[in-house]
């Protein structure tokens, strides 16, 4: 059992970043922990990981102080307790549209009395080496992050509610299926309606979470921070095809200027 370090980061009120990882591959985890990543975003909504695999994923985070974090695909309980029972320290639960529906989830995600979560000692208790049950169920409470995710109209509406349960710790505001939700309006439509989530969200007590940002838009990023954001999230992917396509303009822009 660890100190889920970006919880205690953001309870200092500083801003942690996360890189989306969404197909197995440890290394790309231990790349982000090493370049100073506060967590990893093991995507299992629309990622290929199995639960398997996320076990060695959140190995790999362990192993190199990055926190473990997954999306799982939906909201039931018993995906919930398996993925926290591989290690994860955060679950970010897309389309959460209702206060029932987020009083749902973070029941399921805590122990007693807290929640329901279902008891087993295995390795997100050390296999029962280090702490007597109770005092490492009361630990992992304390450490795991429930961040639902506002992705919808219908959530935008009933962000109040949502904000008011007890339990909740990080709401998580994407732009791709909210703009979907929304009709497809200009970008800047969007935005502004993730601003106001963030802004409401942080004025709740809240930790709030901004999604779907492009690696190159780091001023629109810098901008929702102003608002209130610390949790960020950019995909993996995205960053190393920045770095693919700088790599092979570069060389082609200096053949050139060789001529």
């Amino acid at each position: 059992m660890r100190v889920n370090t970006t919880k205690a980061k953001l309870a200092e009120g500083k801003v942690v970043l996360g890189g989306i990882v969404s197909g197995f591959s440890p290394e790309i985890v231990e790349l982000l922990g090493l370049l100073g990543y506060d967590f990893v975003f093991l995507d299992c909504e629309h990622g290929s990981m199995s639960v398997g695999e996320v076990e060695h994923m959140v190995r790999a985070a362990e192993a190199f102080d990055i926190t473990p974090i997954a999306r799982i695909p939906n909201h039931e309980d018993s995906t919930i307790l398996r993925f926290l029972d591989r290690g994860v320290q955060g679950l970010i639960i897309p389309h959460i549209n209702t206060a029932e529906a987020a009083r749902e989830v973070v029941a399921a995600s805590r122990y007693h009395p807290h929640g329901h979560r279902g008891s087993a000692s295995g390795r997100a208790h050390d296999y029962g080496v280090n702490l007597p049950r109770p005092e490492s169920m009361a630990f992992i409470n304390d450490n795991v992050l429930v961040i639902p995710m506002c992705e919808e109209v219908e959530a935008v509406q009933n962000l109040d509610s949502i904000l008011a349960v007890p339990g909740i710790d990080v709401v998580h505001v994407a732009s791709g299926d909210l703009g979907q939700s929304m009709g497809h309006p200009p970008a800047a439509e969007v935005r502004a309606v993730m601003a106001d989530v963030v802004r409401r969200t942080k004025a709740a007590g809240k930790w709030a979470g901004i999604g779907g940002n492009a690696p190159t838009d780091t001023a629109g990023v810098a901008e929702l921070i102003r608002e209130g954001a610390q949790f960020v999230t950019v995909p993996a992917l995205g960053l190393l095809r920045i770095g693919a396509e700088g790599f092979k303009n570069g060389v082609a822009a200096a053949l050139a200027a060789g001529k």
